[in-house]
């Protein structure tokens, strides 16, 4: 990218974050509604066909709300990523309107335990987590997977890095990144519901259907002296901010791979259900990546 190019590119995205987020919030609802009369076929079928394969909604008009909804929300999600990246700790921190659970975080901080947050595609996962980081006393690693396009990768690394933020690329130097990070008695941050890659994964059952998964958050809630915490930054309507939302894993980890990665998708399951608009439904969870071992029957 040239400096001109980035130049322009960082502009964009601060007038963007600079607009107030009810307006933004307004603006994703009005395009969202526009997106979801006006859906290409196959994002259709890729949103219907997760929302069926949750079983959320049995109702037909409900269903259709639902997806109308998912639209309105992936839309605002995509707004509040300049917020994230652009605007202060300070600003963020105050778009945060309830906070429930934090007393987990501070019983890992009095252990002086390792910090495994993990947060599925719910809500503004990048503003939750520039809150969470904020307010800790160390670092907080983000595994990173860039984008394809260059031009958002330069501002969306340069976004996550501030203040104590660090990133982590996903693959072999970002898993011992992270574990070093860990061991040190800090923070990192693991989405689990990414499709891995090939080698990366296994087949466990998501909502009933085989989904390639990855085994890194089980692998790493079982190391020593660490505290595995879920989390979701849930959007609050009409613009007025967001409510952070901290929670113990549910079930109990075995040292198994195969159990672990499903315990990691039984709970993944958990947090869509309780908000389900603002899950990334439009996300190929249930895609075959390259390399990876044929679909169990």
């Amino acid at each position: 990218m040239t400096l001109t190019m980035q130049k322009i590119t960082f502009w964009f995205f601060g007038a963007i974050a600079a607009i107030p987020l009810p307006i933004l919030h307004r603006i994703g609802n009005f395009l969202g509604s526009i997106g979801y009369c006006f859906l290409p076929k196959k994002l259709r079928d890729t949103i219907s066909g997760n929302v069926d394969s949750a079983g959320i909604i049995s109702d037909k008009l409900a269903r259709h709300t639902l997806i109308k909804a998912v639209c309105q929300e992936s839309i605002k999600g995509g707004f509040e990523l300049p917020v994230a990246w652009m605007r202060s700790s300070e600003d963020i921190v105050d778009l945060f309107k309830a906070v429930h659970g934090w007393e987990h975080v501070q019983t890992a901080l009095e252990k002086n335990e390792g910090l495994l947050l993990i947060t599925p595609h719910i809500g503004s996962y990048d503003l939750a987590g520039r809150y969470i980081s904020h307010h800790l006393p160390f670092p907080l690693t983000a595994m990173y997977r860039p984008p394809k396009q260059k031009w958002l990768d330069e501002v969306m690394n340069a976004g996550r890095v501030r203040d104590k933020g660090r990133t982590a690329p996903t693959n072999l130097q970002g898993v011992k990144q992270v574990m070093k990070a860990l061991r040190a008695a800090e923070a990192t941050i693991v989405l689990p519901d990414q499709v891995p890659h090939g080698a990366d994964g296994i087949w466990v059952n998501f909502f009933g259907r085989p989904a390639y998964t990855m085994t890194l958050a089980g692998k790493l809630a079982n190391m020593k002296n660490v505290s595995t915490l879920f989390f979701c930054g849930e959007r609050l309507p009409n613009g007025q901010g967001f409510a952070l939302h901290i929670e113990p894993m549910q079930g109990e980890l075995t040292g198994n791979t195969v159990q672990d990665t499903q315990l990691i998708n039984d709970n993944v399951e958990i947090w869509v259900k309780r908000f389900p608009a603002q899950y990334l439904f439009s996300y190929k969870r249930y895609k075959q990546p390259a390399g990876a071992p044929p679909r169990p029957e």
